[in-house]
Protein backbone atom coordinates (compact mmCIF):
# COMPACT_ATOMS: atom_id res chain seq x y z
CA UNK A 1 0.00 0.00 0.00
CA UNK A 2 2.83 2.40 0.63
CA UNK A 3 4.76 1.44 -2.44
CA UNK A 4 1.58 2.58 -4.27
CA UNK A 5 1.15 5.93 -2.51
CA UNK A 6 5.11 6.27 -3.29
CA UNK A 7 4.70 5.89 -6.78
CA UNK A 8 1.44 8.03 -6.81
CA UNK A 9 2.89 10.72 -5.36
CA UNK A 10 5.78 10.30 -7.66
CA UNK A 11 4.04 10.03 -10.71
CA UNK A 12 1.37 13.17 -9.49
CA UNK A 13 4.47 15.11 -8.81
CA UNK A 14 6.54 14.42 -12.42
CA UNK A 15 2.93 14.89 -13.82
CA UNK A 16 2.64 19.22 -12.40
CA UNK A 17 6.63 19.30 -13.62
CA UNK A 18 5.79 18.55 -16.95
CA UNK A 19 2.58 20.04 -16.91
CA UNK A 20 4.47 22.97 -15.73
CA UNK A 21 6.83 22.65 -18.48
CA UNK A 22 3.96 23.10 -21.15
CA UNK A 23 2.63 25.77 -19.99
CA UNK A 24 5.48 27.91 -19.50
CA UNK A 25 6.93 26.84 -22.82
CA UNK A 26 3.26 28.41 -24.81
CA UNK A 27 3.20 30.83 -22.47
CA UNK A 28 6.70 32.60 -23.27
CA UNK A 29 5.95 31.75 -26.81
CA UNK A 30 2.80 33.64 -26.44
CA UNK A 31 4.72 36.47 -25.09
CA UNK A 32 7.51 36.09 -27.87
CA UNK A 33 5.18 36.25 -30.29
CA UNK A 34 3.59 39.34 -29.08
CA UNK A 35 7.59 40.69 -28.44
CA UNK A 36 8.46 43.68 -30.55
CA UNK A 37 11.82 44.56 -30.91
CA UNK A 38 12.68 47.96 -29.39
CA UNK A 39 16.01 48.77 -29.43
CA UNK A 40 19.46 47.32 -30.97
CA UNK A 41 22.12 46.56 -29.13
CA UNK A 42 25.77 45.85 -30.60
CA UNK A 43 28.70 44.24 -29.13
CA UNK A 44 32.14 43.96 -30.91
CA UNK A 45 34.31 41.40 -29.23
CA UNK A 46 38.23 40.27 -29.52
CA UNK A 47 39.12 44.38 -29.59
CA UNK A 48 42.89 44.16 -29.71
CA UNK A 49 45.26 46.83 -29.35
CA UNK A 50 46.65 46.66 -33.21
CA UNK A 51 43.29 48.68 -33.66
CA UNK A 52 39.45 47.22 -34.84
CA UNK A 53 38.42 46.28 -38.18
CA UNK A 54 35.11 46.36 -37.18
CA UNK A 55 33.23 49.02 -35.18
CA UNK A 56 29.47 49.53 -34.35
CA UNK A 57 28.21 51.84 -36.52
CA UNK A 58 29.55 49.78 -39.43
CA UNK A 59 27.16 46.68 -38.21
CA UNK A 60 24.63 49.37 -37.41
CA UNK A 61 24.67 50.18 -40.78
CA UNK A 62 25.11 46.76 -42.13
CA UNK A 63 22.20 46.11 -40.37
CA UNK A 64 20.12 49.12 -41.59
CA UNK A 65 20.88 48.49 -45.65
CA UNK A 66 20.38 45.12 -45.40
CA UNK A 67 16.58 45.46 -45.50
CA UNK A 68 15.96 42.39 -42.76
CA UNK A 69 12.82 44.30 -40.56
CA UNK A 70 14.59 44.59 -37.22
CA UNK A 71 13.10 47.78 -35.02
CA UNK A 72 9.17 47.45 -35.10
CA UNK A 73 9.33 44.47 -36.21
CA UNK A 74 8.01 41.40 -33.96
CA UNK A 75 10.71 39.15 -32.09
CA UNK A 76 9.47 36.00 -34.12
CA UNK A 77 9.32 38.05 -36.90
CA UNK A 78 13.10 38.68 -37.20
CA UNK A 79 15.21 36.38 -39.42
CA UNK A 80 18.74 35.90 -36.88
CA UNK A 81 20.08 33.46 -39.50
CA UNK A 82 19.93 35.89 -41.99
CA UNK A 83 21.69 38.91 -40.04
CA UNK A 84 24.08 36.30 -38.78
CA UNK A 85 25.24 35.47 -42.66
CA UNK A 86 24.77 39.22 -43.59
CA UNK A 87 27.29 40.17 -41.12
CA UNK A 88 29.66 36.95 -41.41
CA UNK A 89 29.89 37.66 -45.24
CA UNK A 90 32.55 40.41 -44.36
CA UNK A 91 35.80 38.71 -44.27
CA UNK A 92 37.42 39.91 -40.98
CA UNK A 93 34.25 39.33 -38.76
CA UNK A 94 35.03 35.78 -37.35
CA UNK A 95 31.85 34.69 -35.36
CA UNK A 96 28.44 36.57 -34.98
CA UNK A 97 25.61 35.62 -32.49
CA UNK A 98 22.11 37.45 -32.81
CA UNK A 99 19.32 36.77 -30.18
CA UNK A 100 16.73 38.78 -28.97
CA UNK A 101 16.33 38.87 -25.15
CA UNK A 102 12.73 39.03 -22.98
CA UNK A 103 12.71 42.87 -22.90
CA UNK A 104 13.20 43.65 -26.74
CA UNK A 105 16.36 44.48 -27.32
CA UNK A 106 18.28 42.94 -30.62
CA UNK A 107 21.69 41.76 -29.22
CA UNK A 108 24.26 41.11 -31.82
CA UNK A 109 27.77 39.92 -30.94
CA UNK A 110 30.81 40.27 -33.13
CA UNK A 111 33.89 38.20 -33.22
CA UNK A 112 36.35 39.99 -35.30
CA UNK A 113 39.71 38.12 -36.93
CA UNK A 114 42.83 39.79 -35.36
CA UNK A 115 45.42 39.85 -38.29
CA UNK A 116 49.26 39.08 -37.60
CA UNK A 117 50.17 40.88 -41.51
CA UNK A 118 49.23 43.08 -43.86
CA UNK A 119 49.94 41.62 -47.54
CA UNK A 120 50.90 45.05 -49.33
CA UNK A 121 52.01 44.08 -53.58
CA UNK A 122 50.77 44.11 -56.46
CA UNK A 123 46.99 43.26 -56.75
CA UNK A 124 47.35 42.44 -53.60
CA UNK A 125 45.95 44.40 -50.38
CA UNK A 126 44.64 42.10 -47.94
CA UNK A 127 45.34 40.65 -43.83
CA UNK A 128 46.71 37.52 -43.19
CA UNK A 129 45.95 35.94 -39.46
CA UNK A 130 48.29 33.76 -37.53
CA UNK A 131 46.47 30.96 -38.55
CA UNK A 132 46.25 31.48 -42.40
CA UNK A 133 42.91 33.36 -42.86
CA UNK A 134 43.43 35.53 -45.78
CA UNK A 135 40.79 38.39 -46.17
CA UNK A 136 40.50 41.83 -48.01
CA UNK A 137 41.88 44.89 -45.84
CA UNK A 138 38.55 46.86 -45.25
CA UNK A 139 38.15 50.46 -46.32
CA UNK A 140 39.72 52.90 -43.56
CA UNK A 141 40.98 50.34 -41.73
CA UNK A 142 43.59 51.39 -39.16
CA UNK A 143 45.31 47.84 -37.75
CA UNK A 144 49.10 48.46 -36.82
CA UNK A 145 50.31 45.03 -37.60
CA UNK A 146 53.69 44.51 -40.07
CA UNK A 147 53.08 45.65 -43.44
CA UNK A 148 54.45 42.63 -46.49
CA UNK A 149 55.50 44.58 -49.78
CA UNK A 150 57.89 44.06 -52.55
CA UNK A 151 57.71 41.99 -55.99
CA UNK A 152 56.56 38.70 -54.17
CA UNK A 153 53.89 37.38 -55.55
CA UNK A 154 51.74 34.92 -53.41
CA UNK A 155 50.45 31.60 -54.07
CA UNK A 156 46.92 32.56 -53.52
CA UNK A 157 44.95 34.67 -56.72
CA UNK A 158 44.78 38.52 -56.38
CA UNK A 159 41.16 38.95 -54.82
CA UNK A 160 40.95 35.44 -52.92
CA UNK A 161 39.33 35.59 -49.51
CA UNK A 162 39.48 32.35 -47.07
CA UNK A 163 41.77 29.96 -45.57
CA UNK A 164 45.01 28.95 -47.08
CA UNK A 165 44.71 25.64 -46.79
CA UNK A 166 41.38 25.24 -48.52
CA UNK A 167 42.69 27.64 -51.01
CA UNK A 168 45.90 25.43 -51.66
CA UNK A 169 43.85 22.17 -51.34
CA UNK A 170 41.15 23.70 -53.83
CA UNK A 171 43.81 24.00 -56.57
CA UNK A 172 45.53 20.90 -56.10
CA UNK A 173 41.50 19.24 -56.53
CA UNK A 174 41.84 21.51 -60.14
CA UNK A 175 45.32 20.43 -60.83
CA UNK A 176 44.29 16.48 -60.46
CA UNK A 177 40.98 17.20 -61.94
CA UNK A 178 43.14 18.68 -65.26
CA UNK A 179 45.58 15.62 -65.25
CA UNK A 180 42.77 13.08 -65.03
CA UNK A 181 41.23 14.79 -68.08
CA UNK A 182 44.68 14.56 -69.73
CA UNK A 183 44.48 11.05 -68.86
CA UNK A 184 41.23 10.47 -70.47
CA UNK A 185 42.95 12.08 -73.46
CA UNK A 186 44.71 9.07 -73.74
CA UNK A 187 41.97 6.84 -74.62
CA UNK A 188 41.85 6.75 -78.66
CA UNK A 189 45.49 6.28 -78.62
CA UNK A 190 44.86 3.24 -76.60
CA UNK A 191 42.30 2.60 -79.23
CA UNK A 192 44.15 3.30 -81.84
CA UNK A 193 47.37 1.17 -80.07
CA UNK A 194 44.75 -1.77 -79.75
CA UNK A 195 43.40 -1.98 -83.92
CA UNK A 196 46.95 -1.44 -84.51
CA UNK A 197 48.31 -4.37 -82.45
CA UNK A 198 45.51 -6.77 -84.19
CA UNK A 199 46.63 -5.27 -87.94
CA UNK A 200 50.15 -6.12 -87.11
CA UNK A 201 48.74 -10.01 -85.84
CA UNK A 202 46.96 -10.04 -88.91
CA UNK A 203 49.84 -9.17 -90.99
CA UNK A 204 51.90 -12.24 -89.46
CA UNK A 205 49.09 -14.74 -90.80
CA UNK A 206 49.05 -13.32 -94.21
CA UNK A 207 50.20 -16.50 -96.15
CA UNK A 208 49.54 -17.80 -99.57
CA UNK A 209 49.46 -21.41 -101.45
CA UNK A 210 50.43 -23.06 -104.40
CA UNK A 211 47.68 -23.97 -106.59
CA UNK A 212 47.18 -27.59 -107.77
CA UNK A 213 48.06 -26.71 -111.52
CA UNK A 214 49.86 -23.04 -111.12
CA UNK A 215 52.95 -22.80 -112.39
CA UNK A 216 55.66 -21.48 -110.91
CA UNK A 217 56.07 -18.56 -112.42
CA UNK A 218 52.70 -17.33 -111.63
CA UNK A 219 53.28 -18.97 -108.01
CA UNK A 220 56.59 -16.52 -107.56
CA UNK A 221 54.62 -13.32 -109.28
CA UNK A 222 51.86 -13.33 -105.90
CA UNK A 223 54.43 -14.40 -103.52
CA UNK A 224 56.61 -11.42 -104.65
CA UNK A 225 53.27 -9.06 -104.63
CA UNK A 226 52.09 -10.42 -101.31
CA UNK A 227 55.48 -9.52 -99.77
CA UNK A 228 55.54 -6.09 -101.26
CA UNK A 229 51.75 -5.59 -99.72
CA UNK A 230 53.05 -6.76 -96.25
CA UNK A 231 56.29 -4.66 -96.48
CA UNK A 232 53.97 -1.51 -97.76
CA UNK A 233 51.29 -2.20 -94.44
CA UNK A 234 54.10 -2.80 -92.09
CA UNK A 235 55.69 0.45 -92.98
CA UNK A 236 52.35 2.08 -92.46
CA UNK A 237 51.33 0.18 -89.50
CA UNK A 238 55.12 1.09 -87.55
CA UNK A 239 54.29 4.58 -88.62
CA UNK A 240 51.06 4.40 -86.88
CA UNK A 241 53.08 3.11 -83.62
CA UNK A 242 55.19 5.75 -83.91
CA UNK A 243 52.30 8.84 -84.15
CA UNK A 244 50.36 6.47 -81.22
CA UNK A 245 53.39 6.60 -79.04
CA UNK A 246 53.82 10.66 -79.79
CA UNK A 247 50.63 11.46 -78.94
CA UNK A 248 50.90 9.35 -75.70
CA UNK A 249 54.38 10.79 -74.92
CA UNK A 250 52.90 14.49 -75.26
CA UNK A 251 50.23 13.74 -73.02
CA UNK A 252 52.55 12.83 -70.37
CA UNK A 253 54.97 15.49 -71.08
CA UNK A 254 51.83 17.90 -69.98
CA UNK A 255 50.68 15.56 -67.15
CA UNK A 256 54.36 15.83 -65.85
CA UNK A 257 54.44 19.15 -66.29
CA UNK A 258 51.38 19.70 -64.19
CA UNK A 259 52.57 17.49 -61.52
CA UNK A 260 55.85 20.05 -61.59
CA UNK A 261 53.40 22.74 -60.99
CA UNK A 262 51.87 20.99 -58.15
CA UNK A 263 54.99 20.46 -56.36
CA UNK A 264 56.01 24.42 -56.88
CA UNK A 265 52.64 25.33 -55.89
CA UNK A 266 53.21 23.83 -52.68
CA UNK A 267 56.38 24.92 -52.08
CA UNK A 268 54.95 28.53 -52.29
CA UNK A 269 51.94 27.78 -49.91
CA UNK A 270 54.92 26.53 -48.11
CA UNK A 271 57.16 29.62 -48.00
CA UNK A 272 54.28 31.75 -47.32
CA UNK A 273 53.69 29.75 -44.27
CA UNK A 274 56.95 30.20 -43.23
CA UNK A 275 56.64 33.99 -43.68
CA UNK A 276 53.45 33.71 -41.41
CA UNK A 277 56.25 32.18 -38.92
CA UNK A 278 58.92 34.67 -38.94
CA UNK A 279 56.24 37.57 -38.73
CA UNK A 280 54.97 35.43 -35.63
CA UNK A 281 58.09 35.39 -34.11
CA UNK A 282 59.21 38.64 -34.57
CA UNK A 283 55.67 39.82 -33.08
CA UNK A 284 56.60 37.46 -29.67
CA UNK A 285 59.59 39.36 -29.56
CA UNK A 286 58.59 42.75 -27.81
CA UNK A 287 62.09 44.73 -28.95
CA UNK A 288 61.78 43.22 -32.45
CA UNK A 289 57.10 43.88 -32.92
CA UNK A 290 58.46 47.30 -31.86
CA UNK A 291 61.72 47.61 -34.30
CA UNK A 292 60.48 46.01 -37.62
CA UNK A 293 58.31 48.14 -39.04
CA UNK A 294 58.41 46.74 -43.18
CA UNK A 295 58.85 43.55 -44.33
CA UNK A 296 59.98 43.50 -48.53
CA UNK A 297 59.70 40.61 -49.67
CA UNK A 298 60.79 38.67 -53.23
CA UNK A 299 61.35 35.80 -55.17
CA UNK A 300 64.79 34.73 -55.81
CA UNK A 301 65.76 32.64 -59.32
CA UNK A 302 65.17 29.50 -57.46
CA UNK A 303 61.27 30.33 -56.94
CA UNK A 304 62.49 30.67 -52.88
CA UNK A 305 61.23 33.45 -50.97
CA UNK A 306 63.51 35.96 -49.58
CA UNK A 307 63.18 39.01 -47.05
CA UNK A 308 64.60 42.64 -46.46
CA UNK A 309 63.65 44.24 -43.26
CA UNK A 310 63.30 48.16 -43.00
CA UNK A 311 63.77 48.98 -39.36
CA UNK A 312 62.58 51.52 -37.32
CA UNK A 313 66.30 52.56 -36.23
CA UNK A 314 68.81 53.94 -38.53
CA UNK A 315 68.65 54.80 -42.38
CA UNK A 316 69.59 50.99 -43.07
CA UNK A 317 67.78 47.86 -44.56
CA UNK A 318 68.53 44.49 -43.15
CA UNK A 319 69.01 41.36 -45.83
CA UNK A 320 67.42 38.42 -44.40
CA UNK A 321 67.60 36.43 -46.79
CA UNK A 322 65.27 32.64 -46.95
CA UNK A 323 63.38 32.59 -44.10
CA UNK A 324 65.32 29.38 -42.45
CA UNK A 325 67.65 29.54 -39.60
CA UNK A 326 65.53 32.34 -38.29
CA UNK A 327 66.68 32.33 -34.79
CA UNK A 328 70.01 32.40 -35.01
CA UNK A 329 70.04 35.16 -37.77
CA UNK A 330 67.56 37.40 -35.42
CA UNK A 331 70.35 36.74 -32.54
CA UNK A 332 73.28 37.73 -35.09
CA UNK A 333 71.50 40.85 -35.54
CA UNK A 334 70.89 41.83 -32.02
CA UNK A 335 74.10 41.03 -31.32
CA UNK A 336 75.05 43.96 -33.66
CA UNK A 337 72.56 46.09 -32.31
CA UNK A 338 74.11 46.00 -28.99
CA UNK A 339 77.69 45.71 -29.94
CA UNK A 340 78.40 47.09 -33.40
CA UNK A 341 75.91 49.96 -33.90
CA UNK A 342 77.12 51.71 -31.11
CA UNK A 343 80.49 51.95 -31.98
CA UNK A 344 79.83 52.74 -35.98
CA UNK A 345 77.12 54.69 -35.73
CA UNK A 346 73.75 54.05 -36.64
CA UNK A 347 74.03 55.64 -39.97
CA UNK A 348 77.11 54.37 -40.98
CA UNK A 349 75.98 51.64 -43.30
CA UNK A 350 73.41 51.25 -45.37
CA UNK A 351 72.77 47.17 -45.76
CA UNK A 352 72.84 45.02 -43.19
CA UNK A 353 73.80 41.23 -44.34
CA UNK A 354 72.63 38.49 -42.18
CA UNK A 355 72.89 35.93 -44.75
CA UNK A 356 76.07 34.39 -44.19
CA UNK A 357 76.46 31.41 -41.42
CA UNK A 358 77.99 33.30 -38.43
CA UNK A 359 78.09 36.66 -39.79
CA UNK A 360 77.11 40.14 -39.91
CA UNK A 361 78.29 41.87 -43.84
CA UNK A 362 77.91 45.74 -43.77
CA UNK A 363 77.81 47.25 -47.12
CA UNK A 364 76.97 50.63 -48.75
Amino acid sequence: MRKVLKYGLLFLLWGGVAAYVVYAASRAGAVRRALTVRDIAIEVRDSNAHGNLVSTPAVRGWIAGSGIPTLGARACEVDLRALERLIARNGFVDRVNAHVTYDGVLRVEVSQREPLLRLLVDGYDVYVTGRGYVFPAPRASSVYVPVVTGGYRPPFPAGYGGDLAASLRKELERSEEAIAGMEREKYPFFRRERRNDENIRALRRMTIRKGWFEADEKFDERVAALRRHKAELRRRYRYEEQCIEAGIQAIVKRQEAERARQKKLEKRYEDFWKLITFVKQIQEDDFWQAEIVQIVASTAPSGTLEVELVPRSGDFVVRFGRLEQVAPKLDRLTTFYREGFPRVGWDAWRIVDVRFDGRVVCSN
